[in-house]
């Protein structure tokens, strides 16, 4: 009876065994699905109401007028849960939609064409176990004629390239595995490169910085005056993991990045990325601006010793990881002084992570500083302790003073 018993048992086992192994799978493809979708971003733009994530509504402001992210949840009629694995391969990799319609680039499939079909239908697998969330899709809002999505077909062909990720033999396997984060799911240019009149990439300044939604995001390959190149691999992957490091703070678009994203990466994909980037040639350091006047800088010194020194020190040395030292700061070196003029003008935060949980904040001048004040003053920061850039003009503050403005007005604000 004991002999039957455990036979009985033995061959139970074996028959649960392969059930057991397709349920391990399962759950290893949705998480491998969890990472790159993580990987990719994808809640920040397609989540409008944040108590219905994925379920999109959120609109991304172009120059050529707002596009709102669709529902990517599992629901049938206003999401992706009627597509098949290949209509979302088909729009990742080749941008269209099941209706053969042509997708926008603010979807980044430019970058995720460069994804494996096995990435690609393990993020598939992950949105579905998504809650499926009703949300009827919103108009978009595009200057004439850009409404007709078959002039998308145009653009492709001018500027889309379709094709998986080829990795290098001459580099590493970590480097190669950085290069498809950046490139392909990580979408790192489509911030971070310019664009062209048509805003297709300027791909011969790939990662050189590009002005975005009135932020600019900064050139992140390896040039040491505006660049990475005075972070070592340790402290990128210290700013991907928790949005601050010793030289500098995430704020604006690239604090929701941080948080959304690079955040929940494994140390072992930043730490690629950050090999990758230490590798990326700049184009070499941008030429000596011109000399701010004299007159401007004891005005934006002044200026800055009243209202900035107290937290950022006067010789610009800062609190690490508290309060952004401003000496040596690649971002307010940039070429375009979008992005410190509008800290000055609004504030900025530092948002939490699970490692780094205390937010810290830069209060908005907006209100007490004129636009020549804040242009002196950003001049002397760009200027100071060995800092070289551009002078800003009291024109160009008061531009982004409107722009930000309307941008309230209409709640487009980032």
């Amino acid at each position: 009876m004991m002999v039957r018993t455990l036979l009985l048992a033995s061959f139970a086992l074996l028959l649960a065994a392969p059930a057991a192994q397709a349920q391990d799978s399962s759950f290893s493809r949705i998480e491998q699905g969890r990472r790159l979708v993580d990987a990719a971003d994808c809640v920040s733009c397609h989540t409008g109401d944040k108590s219905k994530p994925f379920a999109g509504g959120r609109g991304i402001d172009t120059p050529f007028g707002v596009i709102y992210a669709p529902n990517i949840t599992p629901d049938r009629e206003t999401g992706i849960g009627a597509w098949s694995d290949d209509d979302f391969y088909r729009a990742l990799h080749h941008g269209q939609r099941p209706n053969g319609a042509r997708l926008y680039p603010a979807m980044p499939y430019p970058y995720f064409t460069k994804m494996t079909r096995d990435d690609v239908d393990a993020m598939r697998a992950f949105l579905k176990t998504l809650p499926a969330v009703r949300t009827l899709p919103r108009e978009n809002e595009l200057m004439w004629p850009l409404g007709y999505r078959v002039f998308m077909r145009g653009w492709n062909m001018l500027f889309f390239t379709e094709g998986t990720f080829q990795p290098n033999p001459d580099k590493s396997a970590e480097w190669n595995r950085g290069a498809y984060l950046v490139e392909g799911p990580g979408h790192c240019g489509a911030c971070h490169t310019p664009k062209n009149i048509l805003g297709a990439d300027k791909s011969s300044q790939a990662l050189q910085g590009g002005l975005i939604r009135d932020w600019f995001a900064p050139n992140i390959a390896n040039t040491v005056q505006d660049g990475v190149g005075r972070w070592s691999i340790d402290d990128l992957v210290e700013y991907l993991k928790t949005g601050r490091n010793a030289h500098s703070g995430a704020v604006g678009l690239m604090a929701e990045v941080v948080e959304n994203s690079t955040s929940k990466l494994p140390e072992s994909d930043l730490r690629a990325i950050a090999v990758y980037l230490k590798d990326a040639d700049g184009g070499g350091e941008p030429p000596a601006p011109s000399k701010p006047d004299e007159q401007m800088m004891t005005i934006g010194r002044a200026i800055y010793n009243d209202m900035c020194a107290a937290c950022h020190k006067t010789d610009g040395t800062g609190v690490p990881r508290m309060f952004s030292p401003l000496a040596g700061n690649a971002n307010v070196q940039q070429r375009d002084p979008t992005t410190v003029t509008r800290v000055i003008l609004e504030g900025a935060r530092i948002g939490p992570t699970d490692a780094m949980p205390t937010p810290f904040a830069m209060p908005a001048f907006d209100w007490k500083l004129t636009d020549a004040q804040i242009a002196a003053v950003a001049t002397y920061v760009r200027n100071a302790w060995g800092n070289a850039a551009s002078p800003v003009t009291a024109g160009s503050v008061e531009t982004l003073r409107d722009s930000l403005h309307q941008s309230r007005v209409s709640g487009k604000a980032e």
